[in-house]
């Protein structure tokens, strides 16, 4: 009898100790933001493990966009949070209406004189479709998408323009839209999605938790 039961505590803890075994592999092995390089607008290469230990709020853009006023919101938050830790990562992207149309260099021209923008600024890319970035691929995987504020004005527009294109869209993780934010810890992994209607004041709350 106790010779069992014996074997059965053996059991139970060798059992244990491969699920802690598999658990570490699997937490070792799991992809983060930093696992990823971009292009500055400038066309040099970019790792994102430059971004360690700080809280990023990654950012598709365009400047000819309904939304394009958000760079506003996003720059102030940008300022009050920055010392404390907080990035915020622009990526241009004219998939969308074709509403980024200029070069690299004269989008950031014009949000800085448009906008005053001082966080970084990337090569536009694509965010939907087989020719997204792999950056981009990885945070659509992480979260999908993540609802609208019914109470934007610009809501009823989107949900009709998409809902045409595709009935299903909602189901869907792929980007709706200019200014869709990722919200990503410290330890570089997505821990939030805000559609474009997300209001800055909820956006801000969560950055603040990070920090």
């Amino acid at each position: 009898m106790k010779s069992f039961q014996a074997r059965e505590v053996f059991c139970i803890f060798a059992l244990q100790k491969f699920i802690i075994q598999k658990i570490l592999i699997i937490q070792t092995t799991m992809k983060t933001v930093y696992d990823f390089s971009v292009k500055d607008r400038k066309g040099n290469e970019v790792s994102l493990k430059e971004y360690a230990n700080e809280v990023l709020l990654i950012v598709n853009t365009a400047t000819k966009c309904g939304f394009t006023p958000t760079y506003t919101e996003l720059e102030k938050l940008y300022k009050t949070y920055h010392t404390q830790g907080f990035e915020i990562l622009d990526f241009p992207c004219n998939q969308f209406g074709q509403q980024a149309p200029g070069t690299d260099e004269s989008i950031h021209e014009f949000c800085k004189l448009n906008y005053g923008t001082d966080f970084p600024r990337f090569k536009k890319l694509k965010v939907n479709g087989d020719d997204a970035d792999p950056l981009y691929k990885f945070l659509k995987s992480q979260k999908g998408f993540a609802g609208w504020d019914e109470t934007h004005p610009l809501y009823p527009i989107l949900d009709k323009m998409l809902s045409e294109a595709d009935p299903n869209y909602k189901e869907s993780a792929e980007i709706k839209w200019n200014f869709t934010k990722f919200l990503i810890n410290k330890k570089g992994q997505v821990v939030a999605r805000f559609e474009p209607t997300e209001k800055i004041e909820h956006i801000e709350e969560a950055v603040k938790a990070l920090l």
